[in-house]
Formats: C-alpha cells, structure tokens, sequence
C-alpha cells in the first residue's frame, strides 16, 4: 500500500503524519510549481517515502506513480483536489464522480448542481466585470451580497456588500487579484447573503457511504466593507436536531457533487426556513488540531480519513450517530489589530491561559504581520478547554482584550493570567 497525497498542506499535513504513525508509506505531490506561504509551511517532508514535486504532465506523473504501486492519490488541501481526483481515475483507483469534478471546484457550478437536486442554494450570479456584477445586485432586491472568487478557500477575496457601488468595487478587486491558489481571477461570484447560524460540517465518504466526524458551529466577526473574521468555533453534539438535520442535508449535497470517495468540508447556514448550502469543499477542512479535537470526542476527521485509507473495517465500524463531547471547547482564531512583525511571546502568553490546551502558531518570531482581514492574514489559532463554559468564555475574553492591547506585535507587557475557577 502507498497513497500519493496532493498538496500535503494544513490538515493534509495532519493525514500525513498520522498514516505514518500507521506505518503507510505515502508519498507527496505538488499540484503546481509554488504555494502560497500560508500553505507551504506545515508541509512536513519526514512524512513521506517520496516527494515527486511537481510533474506539469499528469500523464507521465500517472505512469510513475503506477510504478511505484500507488493504491491512493487523495488531496491535502483544496488546491490539490482537481490533480488528486484526475490522478485517481487515470489509474483507476477509488476517487469521486468524474461527471461534478467541475461543480466540485467551480461554486457557481456547485450552486447550479445542488439546486438542480431540489436543495436549497443562494441566488447565485457569476460576473465577468464590475457592471454586470453592480447591475445583477441592482435588480435583484436582495438587502445584501457576498463577492467572492470562484474557485479559493481561506475567506479569500471575500467581502459582505449592500450596494451597487459596494458590488462593483469588491467585484474590481476580486478580478483584479489571484487567489489563495495563485490563479488569476477572470470572474466572480456574487451571491445572496445568507443569515442565520453558520455550521460546518466534516465528513469522510468510503464507497459512496457518507459519516460525519465532527459538526462545529461558527461565530464570525463582521466589519463594515469587509469580509468575516473568523472568532471562534465550537462543537455540536450528533445527537442533536439541529445536528441530525444539517446531516441529512449534507449527506444530500455530497451525494449531488458525485462525493464517493474522499473527505469533505461543507459549510452551511442553517436559515429560518432551514439549511442552506454556503459551498463544500471535497477535502479535509483546515486550521485543525486531530489529536485535540479526539481527546475531546474520540474522532476526528483526520483519524476517520485515516482509517478508510488504511482500515476501512474501522471506518465501517465506526457509528457517527452518537458523537458526544467532553466539557467546554472552543476553538478560537487569533486577531491581529497592529501592522508589525509577529512576536513569539504572544504565543506564550496565549499557552498560559488557564484553559488553554493547544496553540498552533500560522507565523514565525519576526514574520511580517498585517491586521487580520482573512484566514490568511491570522497569526493562527488556540483551543481552549475547561469543564465550564465560563471558564473559556473568561479566557476568551482576556485573549480578545491583549490582542486589542497589541498582543501578536509586542505591543503589550501583560501579567500572568490569573488561574481562579
């Protein structure tokens, strides 16, 4: 058994290592020449038997990874899905419907495929230029719209609009920009914007059968003329109805987007006349800790991946229908308020809260650091932990208030946290 991994990146990192914790022998591929810092950092090469980099001809790619016996060629991230999903049916291995491989990367595409199922979608429209972008929001009666590109991730090139003006202008810098990915932008996508409850949902799909790994509600921040923040997330029991009925969607949209074979991340908002699909992704979801998120519920998605690369008799053993969690956790992005340069001892002085359990720096000491705008922009993230919400609620909000104080730039002297109940 050897499974090639696409773009190696982020949670794909987390799968690399922990197949060869399993004593997998996988090897990397990268799906262009260059990645975006945010990406390229949590690549570890210790994880992998080989490292193939680059092939620009799949064909040839194909016939090397033929020889070496790969049994599976799965994504990393996002940017390595298209690759992994062409690799996989070139040599015949398990991977997803070959007839949605566009809708799976194309959200205008995604929207159209999921509504022709009967699901619910955004009004959707795809723009070629600002003008037709501003006159599409200008005639539709919608209060308000997200622009976004059509194929990134990461809350990439993403801003909230109520006017025309404001739809031309994010429509402009979209077109005007390349994504996460590094690929220019020739259109953009302007949709309704949803509200309600956001949700994300994180399955692993082995053979056509669908099993959620965790279900994490969203609180995002949302500024005037910009896109969300992403505050924080925390965790939704299986047994919940509001669980059981973003599943039953879920399940729905990923068998539409022709999910067979691989994890997916899907993002809904659960509306006042019910779930709503924001976009899936057809990979592992990011800004993760595995081994975190199992001390706490006793899987994960990495580990559920894993094991339908490695142990499908686990994957079919395991029974999703009573994920429960353990106490209070949250899992919070940092915010960064000061253009500077990225100080170590804010993460040391993160650590020290009280209830915090794992810091996961996305900066090193002396990095260049803008205000946080995006995932890309973050200095990276935090999970807190306690028996209490208050306990996580208190240190939250220390956390909040020493990065207003100039916390990730070295802005800030502070004293030790208190530890009281």
């Amino acid at each position: 058994m050897t499974i090639a991994i696409v773009d190696g990146y982020s949670t794909g990192a987390a799968l690399a290592a922990r197949l060869h914790h399993l004593g997998v022998p996988c090897a990397h591929i990268k799906s262009q020449p260059d990645n975006h810092d945010f990406l390229r950092r949590t690549y570890n090469p210790a994880h992998y038997t080989r490292d193939f980099g680059f092939v620009p001809d799949l064909g040839t790619l194909a016939e090397r990874l033929r020889r070496e016996g790969t049994t599976r060629v799965v994504a990393g991230s996002e940017s390595g899905v298209t690759t992994a999903e062409a690799l996989s049916h070139a040599l015949g291995l398990p991977t997803n419907a070959p007839e949605q491989s566009a809708a799976r990367r194309d959200k205008n595409l995604m929207a159209a495929t999921v509504r022709a199922a009967g699901l619910a979608t955004p009004r959707t429209h795809l723009a070629a230029s600002p003008a037709t972008a501003a006159q599409w929001f200008a005639t539709s009666g919608l209060p308000e719209a997200v622009v976004k590109p059509l194929a990134s991730a990461g809350s990439d090139g993403v801003r909230f609009c109520r006017t025309p003006a404001d739809v031309h202008d994010a429509t402009r810098t979209v077109l005007d920009s390349r994504n996460i990915f590094g690929q220019p932008n020739t259109t953009a996508l302007v949709q309704e914007r949803l509200l309600g409850t956001e949700y994300y949902i994180n399955t692993v799909t082995l053979n056509g059968r669908h099993k959620v790994a965790e279900t994490w509600r969203y609180t995002k921040q949302v500024r005037p003329g910009a896109g969300p923040i992403y505050d924080y997330e925390e965790p939704v029991p299986a047994n919940t109805p509001e669980a059981r009925l973003l599943h039953a969607y879920t399940f729905a949209v990923l068998d539409a987007l022709g999910i067979r074979n691989s994890p997916a991340h899907t993002e809904v908002m659960l509306t006042a006349t019910g779930p709503v699909l924001i976009e899936t992704g057809a990979r592992l979801g990011g800004a993760t800790s595995p081994a975190v998120v199992e001390q706490h519920c006793g899987m994960s998605q990495t580990a559920l991946a894993a094991a339908a690369l490695a142990a499908p008799k686990a994957f079919d053993d395991f029974d999703d229908r009573h994920l429960t969690w353990t106490g209070a956790l949250r899992n919070v992005e940092f915010i960064n308020h000061r253009a500077g340069r990225a100080d170590r001892a804010a993460m040391i002085r993160a650590a020290a809260l009280p209830s915090a359990v794992e810091v996961c720096p996305a900066v090193d000491h002396g990095d260049p650091l803008r205000p946080t705008a995006d995932l890309l922009s973050t200095p990276g993230y935090l999970y807190l932990a306690a028996e209490t919400e208050e306990r996580v609620e208190r240190d939250y909000l220390t956390l909040r208030q020493w990065e207003r104080d100039g916390l990730h730039t070295g802005g800030l002297a502070i004293p030790a946290a208190s530890t009281g109940p």
